[in-house]
């Protein structure tokens, strides 16, 4: 078997190839990794084939072979990019996994962007056959594309395919930093926007946590995932004859409540919590679907994210990355 995983040198791909690599259940098989711009170390079983989805000759070359597909490669907020790479790029790789006589199940890492998460309301959880309702800007928008277009090539051409829709991913210490009030903020909400100057400079000096409130004035709820959770679940559907033509939810167990993480870090780490009026809405991506077919289930809840991310100790070869603005 012979699996390509595009956007391979990215946050997902980082941690997916050593652990697959290191699951007995794919023991022999090998690895194209397909990367643009960015350093991939090379291993064992794992052959790399760097450039854009975008170029048909570079897809052509990184498909030879291919059994299956893990399809792990996004363009942000990046409107001269955007169509070229993800939906161009998505558009070469199923023509080619199409053509092949070896190709057996495409695999696309999706988001909550597709549903909006905070930027539109929901009046129940949020499951696989709920409308689509990407918040505004282009990436949610090819998102939505993506995930049609798979659906498609499923209908009009037979491709075997799996969707997993995923809420904000999680690695390091990136939840510290998604609470930030500094400028090594990590994501969004964008303080600037909903807190005054003279306060937020007020919050930047002293120890304080954002409790932000929805726009009902309860505590906004949030949906997370860690990566490591996010990893387990594409193994979990790799190969999986249950995974065949179907849309997955892949979060927590339950989204993050802000209220309960200023209460438990003010007792764990002396901060002090601040309200935060925002006009996000909450919203529970239910993934009870993943944990009935796929057999998977996240271990890293709101006490585990907090933890793990305020022990993390950066190397100085491990510099912060800001991945996407929100």
């Amino acid at each position: 078997m012979r699996l390509l995983v595009t956007g391979a040198a990215g946050k997902v791909g980082q941690v997916f190839i050593p652990a697959f690599l290191a699951d007995c259940r794919f023991a022999g098989w090998e690895v194209v990794a397909l990367c643009h711009n960015r350093f991939i170390e090379p291993r064992e079983r794992v052959s790399i084939v760097s450039g854009s989805i975008s170029d048909e000759a570079v897809v052509a070359r990184a498909m030879e072979g291919v059994t299956h597909v893990v399809h792990l490669a996004a363009v942000k907020e990046s409107p001269d990019l955007v169509f070229d790479v993800a939906l161009k790029g998505l558009f070469h790789l199923l023509e080619a996994f199409r053509a092949s006589a070896e190709a057996r199940q495409f695999i696309l890492l999706s988001g909550d962007c597709v549903v909006g998460h905070i930027f539109q309301p929901y009046d129940q959880p949020i499951t696989e056959a709920s409308v689509r309702k990407a918040y505004p800007g282009c990436y949610a928008l090819t998102k939505v594309l993506e995930e049609t277009m798979l659906e498609q090539y499923g209908i009009q051409y037979g491709v075997n395919w799996s969707t997993l829709r995923a809420p904000w991913i999680m690695e390091k210490d990136d939840f510290r930093f998604a609470l930030d009030f500094g400028d090594a903020q990590f994501g969004g909400p964008s303080w600037t926007e909903i807190v005054d100057e003279a306060a937020l400079q007020r919050y930047r000096n002293g120890r304080y946590v954002p409790v932000l409130r929805d726009a009902g004035g309860g505590y906004l709820k949030r949906n997370f995932v860690h990566v490591d959770d996010l990893v387990s679940a594409i193994l979990a559907t790799i190969g999986n004859p249950r995974a065949n033509g179907q849309l997955f939810n892949i979060s927590m167990d339950q989204p993050v409540d802000y209220g309960a993480v200023g209460a438990m870090l003010k007792a764990s780490n002396d901060l002090e919590p601040i309200e935060i009026h925002t006009p996000f809405h909450s919203n529970w991506l239910d993934n009870s679907k993943a944990r009935m077919v796929l057999g998977w289930a996240p271990e890293v809840g709101l006490e585990q994210l907090a933890e793990r991310a305020w022990r993390y100790e950066r190397e100085e070869n491990d510099p912060r990355v800001v991945w996407y603005p929100g």
